[in-house]
Parts: C-alpha cells; structure tokens; sequence
C-alpha cells in the first residue's frame, strides 16, 4: 500500500524505474549505483505541516540557552555534556545569529513524520542530492507525471550556497575564495568527493578549494592555503572532532583565533553543533519544561518529537502520565527504546533495544554504563515503508529516513536514504549500503 494518495498515482502512472541521468560527477563519486529507483512524494499538506514544524523546532532549540539558562551559553553546553575545550571551541568565532543552515532526520509513521537527529551547521551532507532530482526530470515518463501534477524540488545546493553568503557576508557579485575543510582522518577517505563538491561549488558564484584544517596556516593576518589566501572556511570537522586526540585543539585553534580577530570567515561557527545535540532534544521532550513553551509551539514539538529523555538516576513521567524510575523502566522497556549518545553523529555510538541478537542482560549492561553519562534514551519509532519498484519491475518495500533542510532561503528541501525493510539495517547510512533518493512535493496553491 502507497505511503499517500500521491505516491499511489505515480505507482500507476509510472510503474518502472525512474533512471537518473548520469552525467553529475557529485553522484558518481559519492552515491555510484546505490539510487532508488523512483522519487518519493509529500502532499502539499503534509509539506506545509512539516516546514512549519521544522521552523518552531529550530527555532525552539536556538531559544534553549535563554529560555533555560538566562542566556548563559557556557552553561547550556556544560548541560549538553561538552568538556571546557568543546565549549571554548563554541564560544570562539560565532556570528550574532545562529546559523540557519540545518537538516532534520525524520521517519514517517502512521501518524506523521517523527524526529530521529537533528544536524545544524555546515557540516551536514545531502544538499547535492539535488542532481538525483534534476537527472531524474531527464526520464519522459516522470517528467510528464511531474507536469501534471504540478509537483516541484527545492534547489538544496543553491541554497545552502546563498545561506554561505547570506551568513558570511559576502558583498553581491563577488567571488570569494572558500575552503572545504575536512578533519584529517576522515579527509583520507573523503578526499575525491569533497573536490568534487569544490568543483560543482566553483560553477555556482564561488572559487572553492577541497582541504584539511592541517593544511591550513595562519599567516600575514589571515588563513592560508598554499598561496591563497581564504575569505571563508566552510566546515566540515565537527565538535566530536576535539575529542579525537592530543594534538586536536592545535588545529582549532588558529582557525578559531583567525575567525575572532575577523581574519577569515566560519561557516558555520561551531556553536551550530549545540543545538543538534540529542541532549538538547530531551530538554525540549521533558515535562518539566513544557510551561516555557506556548501552545502552539508545543503542538509542534509534539507531532516531531518522540519521547526523549537524559538518562540519569530518578523519576521521569512518561507519556501516559506515569511516574516512573527511569532506569529500571529502560531495563523493563527494552525492545521499546534507543540509547543513543548525545554528541555522535551519523548513528555512531547507537544501541537499539530491539535488534536482532541483542540479549536482555546485554542492553541492562550498556544502560546502566551509560547513567549520568552523555546519553539519552528515546523512544523507538516504527517507520511507515515506501514500495519501490525493483529493476524487474516487481515493487519492494523499503524503509527510508527523510532528511529535510531548512536554510537562509528556503525550507522544505529533502532527500532520502534508504534501506530494504526487513534488511537487519540497525542504522541507515551511506556506510550501511544505504541507496539515496530524491523528494518531489505539491506545492499548497497547486501551482
């Protein structure tokens, strides 16, 4: 059965697969052949429902430090769990806004669409996902199914491309000079497909040159590549990034320096990544902290958010009404809960109390490490499948996570990453053999 009455139409207009054009060099090296084979839809209700959603979450989360601890952002952080070089990495080189660059991981159940991560920054991945879009539209049969219906995408690169701009300062019509800059290690692996990205970025308004932050030096009042000198340092190292050993803050450090005597821009500033902290997540989850927020706000948070809580010794109430010990509930509650860590990304660290293979006294062990640590225990979704057709045409069902940016520019832009249910996927990413896909939606005055 088809996810909405759109996806229902295009399974009978368009029973085949839908190729992709295979000229995007972005898709190439990064994605290969690992595509689905058609677009997945949003209704223009559901479409309008969730960017409205999105923005009273972004906006809920940026709130926090003032709504929780009168404006003190040291403290906010030392909440979320962050070591005193994790917060002076936050407090150095930030703008006078939080940045608007951000993308929501989602699956949709029964229900609606229920928040999974929450990734704010410049570090986040997807938004060239757009050429699966565009080499899709190449596909008669799905372009005609497109007119028809009037259905549209958002441009994800272009506007993460203005957001830099926007945010950075950058006078119009110039050209800045960008660094793609990459943590060391995993700059190894990555390398082909961030100069790639630079390549594509250099067409669109920028020069922008692929790097690690070691190749970077501080010099003649600014960041240098080699020889050039660079306006803006897009990054793509993370806060976990300071944990990774000794020598981490030696590379910080002039960066951030050069950033907070105006020598180069960041984008974004690494006070982003307070914000898509699952810790920050449980703060807006918890009762306690429901008479901050107004009724509207709270209706929000309420169809995005499951239930989410710190996991600390004590009392918590669930979503009935009930009182409980938090810890023994977690024990009781296994096959009903995710322990995840609270500053990992991309799935790292996650334990699910319903995989395959995962004893009892396994999940009671790894729970009761993790109390008053940096984690959260979150309610476990069960995500609505997508029918997809397989190359023989026969439809097979997949599990996607929706990933929706919001931006300086425009919100609502999202692609997929998906695995075949049923497949043992416990997280669905590019390194679990994930395909990727694009999202077309109904705009709300049908044109």
């Amino acid at each position: 059965m088809a996810r909405n009455a759109l996806s229902a139409k295009f399974l009978e207009t368009v029973p085949e697969p839908v190729p992709v054009d295979p000229r995007s060099e972005l898709l190439q090296v990064l994605y290969q052949d690992a595509l689905l084979t058609r677009p997945l839809f949003l209704e223009a209700d559901e479409h309008q429902q969730l960017v409205g959603d999105l923005e009273v979450l972004q906006a809920s989360l940026t709130s926090l430090p003032d709504r929780l601890f009168g404006g003190d952002l040291t403290a906010f952080a030392r909440a979320l769990g962050m070591n005193d070089d994790q917060i002076s990495c936050v407090l150095r080189g930030r703008n006078s806004g939080v940045t608007r660059l951000s993308r929501a991981d989602l699956y949709a159940d029964a229900a609606g669409f229920r928040l999974l991560e929450y990734n704010m920054g410049s570090a986040i991945g997807g938004s060239d996902a757009v050429d699966i879009a565009r080499g899709q539209l190449q596909h008669t049969p799905f372009r005609e199914f497109v007119e028809e219906h009037r259905l549209t995408h958002v441009d994800t690169l272009r506007s993460h491309i203005d957001t830099l701009r926007i945010e950075s300062g950058v006078a119009p019509g110039s050209r800045p000079v960008i660094a793609l800059t990459d943590w060391p290690s995993s700059y190894t692996s990555l390398a082909p497909y961030i100069q790639a990205v630079a390549r594509r970025w250099s067409e669109l308004g920028v020069e922008a040159h692929a790097c690690h932050i070691g190749e970077l030096t501080a010099r003649d009042g600014g960041i240098w590549l080699g020889e050039r000198r660079i306006d803006i340092v897009n990054r793509l190292f993370m806060l976990e990034d300071v944990l990774s050993g000794p020598g981490a803050m030696a590379l910080m450090d002039p960066i951030l320096d050069a950033a907070e005597r105006g020598e180069v821009k960041l984008f974004t500033p690494l006070d982003a990544e307070l914000y898509g902290c699952k810790a920050a997540m449980a703060m807006l989850s918890d009762e306690a902290n429901r008479p901050l927020f107004t009724a509207r706000e709270l209706a929000s948070l309420d169809r995005l958010l499951p239930w989410t809580r710190t996991l600390r010794e004590g009392e918590v109430t669930l979503e009935d009404g009930r009182r409980v010990d938090l810890v023994a509930y977690a024990l009781a509650a296994q096959h009903e809960l995710a322990l995840k860590p609270t500053l990992a990304h991309g799935g790292e660290g996650v334990v699910l109390g319903w995989q395959d293979g995962l004893a009892a006294g396994e999940w009671a062990e790894r729970v009761r490490a993790a109390v008053d640590g940096p984690f959260v225990l979150q309610r476990r979704i069960r995500p609505v499948s997508e029918l997809c057709a397989d190359h023989n045409g026969a439809l097979v069902e997949w599990t996607p996570v929706w990933g929706v940016f919001t931006t300086a520019t425009v919100t609502g832009g999202a692609w997929i990453r998906a695995t075949r249910t049923g497949s043992g996927a416990d997280v669905i990413n590019l390194s679990a053999g994930a395909s990727m896909g694009s999202v077309f939606h109904a705009a709300a005055d049908g044109r």
